[in-house]
């Protein structure tokens, strides 16, 4: 019987009697033992794409924060996803934040974290990594920095040095709340002087690795402005949008007023607002992966007309399940048929002016 039917179902109870990280750590454990079965599941044969020079069975991707340690990339790409994506991972390990610091939402459909780049570090994960390198499946490393780092642009260095051998790409994690002073990254005044550092490193690498720069969904106009002209300037090969946000729209949980970063249901509309106004900078030049508040097909599918080439989800699963992996895959090939689209490409950005104008969310 596999996790994402009956299993889930029957634990899904007891998880949701835990402490959200407790429980969290149970679910890897019971993924690690194969309690999710083994054998993958197929997508649909209209959802296969190409894009950042890979070759996707489907868009939806596992986001970073599931599997920080690169514990069971292999049972999540064997749920259905067409992606995985581990980390954040530091050069060195650290504790992250004192616990509590991960919170269910349940009546708001959401996640609050203050977790800190919790991890094992770069040798802990790269010696898995190392042992499933020649298993199938697309593979993301999303990279960050120390806390207490005195030069945190050497630690992203010292990650594509690290994973250039076993990553099919790199995400550069600038862009979460809960690390004093790391959204810095992202200013104008720091951001190319990042990514020159880090092209550089690439070049040095006997793989040419993709790679994408994860941004906030709280950036203002001109901040959006800056980093689509930064990145237009061949400086990545992707954006993904977007991390957790510190915006509050009106909450109903226990939890609600817990510090960190709310992901889930409400901020769904900000990321998917912001993923059509960076998709309409870029001009479609840029791949965009659309991440936040994607719990249905139909939400999927308004994130790909946004912009979005590839899908990410990870707050969803604790509400829903992992059978809604297959629930959304299925959703969107029916989309496409309806649609009369061959390929969803077809899509990716057709509604991308209605939605950036949209009258903003609650931020």
């Amino acid at each position: 019987m596999s996790l994402h039917s009956f299993g889930f179902r029957v634990l899904r109870p007891v998880l949701h009697c835990m402490d959200a990280e407790a429980a969290h750590g149970l679910t890897i454990k019971a993924l690690k033992t194969g309690f999710g079965g083994s054998a993958a599941i197929s997508a649909p044969a209209n959802l296969v794409s190409s894009c950042l020079g890979l070759g996707f069975q489907n868009p939806l991707g596992l986001a970073a924060g599931f599997d920080k340690n690169a514990e069971v990339p292999d049972a999540m790409l064997a749920l259905g996803f067409g992606f995985v994506e581990v980390g954040t991972v530091t050069p060195r390990p650290q504790e992250g934040n004192a616990r509590p610091r991960l919170f269910r939402l349940g009546e708001d459909r959401a996640v609050i974290n203050r977790l800190g780049f919790n991890n094992e570090g770069h040798a802990a994960v790269l010696e898995r990594l190392h042992r499933r390198k020649h298993k199938p499946g697309i593979l993301g490393v999303n990279i960050g920095a120390n806390k207490d780092s005195t030069d945190r642009v050497a630690d992203y260095v010292a990650g594509i040095n690290a994973f250039s051998e076993v990553a099919s790409y790199f995400t550069i994690n600038i862009s979460s709340p809960n690390t004093p002073g790391l959204r810095n990254l992202q200013s104008a005044a720091e951001l190319p002087a990042l990514l020159t550092r880090l092209n550089q490193a690439r070049q040095t690498q006997t793989r040419q690795v993709p790679m994408l720069l994860k941004i906030a969904p709280d950036l203002e106009a001109d901040e959006m402005q800056a980093i689509a002209e930064c990145c237009l300037d061949a400086a990545v090969d992707g954006v993904i949008i977007s991390n957790t946000t510190l915006s509050r729209p009106e909450l109903r949980s226990l939890h609600a007023k817990e510090t960190g970063g709310l992901s889930g249901a409400p901020l769904f509309e900000l990321s998917t607002q912001q993923l059509a106004r960076f998709y309409l900078l870029t001009q479609g030049k840029i791949p965009l992966i659309g991440v936040g508040g994607i719990a249905n097909a139909d939400q999927a599918w308004s994130k790909i007309c946004a912009g979005a080439s590839l899908l990410q989800l990870y707050s969803a699963l604790v509400f829903y399940g992992p059978q809604l992996v297959q629930e959304i895959l299925a959703g969107l090939s029916r989309k496409l048929a309806v649609k009369n689209f061959v390929t969803l490409s077809q899509a990716v950005g057709t509604s991308a002016e209605r939605i950036a104008h949209q009258s903003p969310p609650g931020r």
